[in-house]
């Protein structure tokens, strides 16, 4: 347990299970393994007949599951590791012969090792490259991104997956500095960005920068939205799905599919003038961690959970 609150804390940990009402003999899946903390509190719930199958594409995350293998936890019976984007969800699932699942558990939010680790380029705090690739032998890194992409580009991108005001001036700033030299490292992107963050805002404004590449490198929006559609299908009739989300945009996909049945959140109404949704809502108001959990991990602050059920 020691390694694995070492690599990423997990965060609503009691919460998010027990809102899976694990059925003991039930097939389960973490869509993101990460440090383990969660799969390894639903595999404590299950009994000789359950099944879980843990999604996770980054190469650290597989790392680390392999220094814990031999946990009981893991046994090789009832858990498999999937390295794969969850993207890809329902094709494992049929590869494993799984026809439908009884839960579905994803915590969106980036492992705190990430965030520590300066060579994987997620973090401000430190200099290093700029990567920011969950799955490091594939796709653009966030280098590719501010070298290449033109300004409308990088305005769009850092206004809808950031939120900054400024994206337009910011756009034009990376533009103009690369003319110079590309910017390679986070510290390259770091002078860029500063002189438009306020003195009070200064680590918001960056974040959400890092953010936005972030969710671009991986295509972050895209790969939820498949994943949840997924999801939906591969659910069994009373199967619940458990999502833990961090901003504003995957919080808004989330509930709009757990409303509606649909990402876009476009409401399909009967003759009676009710929504037509595969999905009853668990808990109406989003869960938040409490006060204690929040002492011992500020960085799930901006946590959100929301539980829905298969009708």
């Amino acid at each position: 347990m020691e390694a694995n609150m070492t690599y990423h804390t997990p965060v609503l940990l009691t919460e998010s299970i027990d809102g899976l009402d694990i059925r003991p003999g039930g097939v389960y899946v973490d869509v993101t393994f990460g440090g383990g903390g969660h799969s390894r509190e639903i595999m404590r719930r299950l009994n000789n007949g359950g099944r879980l199958y843990a999604f996770d594409q980054d190469e650290d995350a597989y790392e680390h599951y392999k220094y814990q293998v031999e946990d009981e936890c893991f046994d090789e019976v009832r858990f498999t590791f999937v390295r794969s984007n969850f993207r890809y969800l329902k094709n494992f699932l049929r590869y494993y012969r799984e026809s439908q699942a009884d839960g579905i558990l994803a915590d969106l939010g980036v492992s705190s090792h990430h965030f520590d680790e300066s060579r994987r380029g997620f973090s401000f705090r430190f200099d290093g490259p700029l990567d920011m690739r969950m799955n490091q032998c594939a796709g653009k890194t966030a280098a590719d991104i501010v070298n290449t992409y033109d300004e409308r580009q990088l305005s769009d991108i850092l206004y809808l997956y950031g939120e900054l005001k400024q994206s337009r001036r910011l756009a034009a700033a990376i533009v103009q500095a690369r003319r110079q030299k590309p910017l390679e490292t986070i510290q390259d992107l770091r002078t860029v960005v500063e002189p438009f963050c306020g003195r009070d805002r200064e680590k918001k404004d960056m974040a959400k920068v890092f953010q936005a590449l972030r969710i671009e490198v991986n295509q972050e929006m895209d790969a939820l939205r498949e994943m949840l559609q997924q999801a939906t299908e591969m659910l069994r009739p009373g199967g619940r799905l458990s999502i833990i989300t961090y901003h504003s945009l995957e919080d808004r996909i989330v509930k709009n599919l757990m409303k509606t049945g649909n990402c876009e959140g476009h409401e399909d109404k009967d003759f009676f003038g009710r929504v037509s949704t595969p999905f009853r809502l668990i808990n109406s108001r989003v869960i938040t961690p409490s006060a204690e959990e929040l002492e011992r991990n500020p960085r799930s602050r901006s946590a959100k959970l929301r539980i829905a059920e298969r009708i």
